[in-house]
């Protein structure tokens, strides 16, 4: 199959924006009694469902035969040639309490390779994607990574852990390094939007563990089209399945890396 990655990003966009637009429209209308609890912390509504399903509808028209990973199971888990990574609502917790930040991220691989990344946040609009090669980009317009290289001037972004509290002290102890040696430190709740804002500058770093696939897979590609690096905690590559992810500019990684390394060993 000869595709044109550049062609594909552009069409899988407006399928995300459509989502994202039905994901805005039911803002406040999520009743109580329609919210799950699927594990600890972890909810879903119909909202998140329903987005699923808008998004599978669209993107396996774009490439027949392609498989899909998501969140919300709403088609089996397989394995293929080429495969859709989707989380159609990242942040439902903020999206239920009518916060921002919460968002769309969807991600396409070729033989377990990413080569597409879409991350759209809902509330300011702004859709970040990236194809490989191709540069990353938020609305049409060229984005890079922050030039910063001091961490005493760099602002990270970070997860609380919700279910997984195995590490809480060397958390704890990572995030206090940070709150003393660093501009401050950021708590969005979508993990996809935390990796968009590092690729386009907003954000120097963003390190989290207890991730999935899907929270992380679009917006790591966007952050290496935009001039980042990507690692798990141990510096290697295990970052998509392996639960544990750090995304710098690539100027401070190894400062974070060598400073996360320490509690987490």
């Amino acid at each position: 199959m000869e595709t044109n990655l550049q062609e594909l990003c552009e069409k899988s966009c407006k399928i995300v924006l459509k989502a994202g637009a039905f994901i805005a429209s039911q803002v406040g209308e999520v009743a109580a009694a329609a919210i799950e609890e699927k594990d600890l912390n972890s909810l879903v509504s119909y909202v998140d469902k329903e987005t699923e399903k808008l998004l599978i509808e669209g993107l396996s028209q774009l490439v027949p035969g392609a498989v899909f990973f998501t969140e919300e199971e709403t088609v089996a888990r397989q394995e293929g040639e080429w495969r859709w990574i989707i989380d159609p609502l990242d942040g439902t917790t903020n999206f239920l309490h009518q916060l921002p930040v919460f968002s769309v991220s969807v991600a396409l691989q070729h033989q377990e390779e990413t080569v597409i990344g879409i991350v759209y946040e809902v509330n300011r609009q702004e859709c970040f994607y990236a194809w490989k090669n191709g540069g990353a980009w938020m609305n049409e317009r060229p984005i890079q990574v922050s030039p910063t290289s001091t961490l005493s001037a760099s602002l990270l972004a970070t997860g609380f852990p919700y279910y997984n509290y195995d590490y809480m002290q060397a958390y704890l102890e990572v995030l206090q390094f940070f709150m003393k040696n660093t501009r401050g430190l950021r708590r969005l709740g979508s993990a996809a939007v935390d990796l968009a804002y590092v690729a386009c500058g907003r954000f120097e770093g963003f390190y989290e563990y207890s991730l999935n696939a899907w929270d992380v897979a679009a917006g790591v590609l966007l952050v290496k089209e935009a001039g980042g690096k990507v690692t798990d905690f141990k510096g290697g590559e295990d970052y998509l399945f392996g639960g544990t992810l750090i995304s710098s500019n690539h100027k401070l990684h190894q400062d974070l890396q060598e400073v996360i390394q320490q509690h987490f060993s």
